[in-house]
């Protein structure tokens, strides 16, 4: 495989969680370089299905979107990229039988690292912009389905996850959200 035709994957401390930069291959005119191969998902046992993409864009710094996931069988793989702007990028381990469960993971996810997340089955997602305009791509391996979404309190104690600034816009069903039990 040539030079810059790869991800690199680094998985984090919650199994199944990674954070992938890219390989960038530069010459005068700029860079190549690969954000995603079936091949590579598939040799590191990730979820390489991708069915749908999404787009949020937040105008104000301290935006906070999530703790969001899916039930079975409706669960889904996330790839998450910031295109631009900056993002405090969290990811929660809920499965039950996980040496894990309950722990979460934190990645400042920017447009110029061009880094990524990916949040496996079993996981809730949500992130904290950093900037003004910060706009995040969403790959899924499974369609959204309003009967299966759930959300977890972005400040439940059972979590205790350390948000980097003030939480200043949030929607009415992200602070609606119960503790978990």
């Amino acid at each position: 495989m040539p030079r810059g035709a790869s991800v690199i994957f680094r998985e984090t401390k919650l199994k199944g969680a990674f954070e992938i930069d890219l390989e960038p291959n530069a010459d005068e005119r700029g860079f190549f370089a690969r954000s995603w191969c079936r091949n590579e998902f598939e040799a590191h046992e990730l979820n390489p299905t991708l069915v749908q993409c999404n787009i949020s864009f937040s105008t104000r710094r301290g935006t906070l979107r999530g703790m969001h996931y899916q039930e079975g069988p409706y669960a889904e793989a996330k790839l998450v990229r910031c295109t631009r702007g900056s993002i405090y990028d969290v990811v929660v381990d809920l499965r039950p039988g996980s040496s894990t469960f309950k722990q979460w993971v934190a990645m400042v996810l920017t447009s110029e690292r061009r880094n990524m997340a990916y949040v496996p089955e079993g996981f809730a997602h949500g992130f904290l912009t950093l900037e003004d305009n910060s706009e995040v791509f969403y790959q899924m391996s499974a369609f959204y389905n309003s009967e299966s979404a759930r959300g977890l309190r972005w400040d439940d104690p059972a979590f205790q996850i350390s948000w980097p600034g003030k939480v200043e816009v949030i929607s009415e069903r992200d602070r609606g959200y119960r503790n978990y039990e």
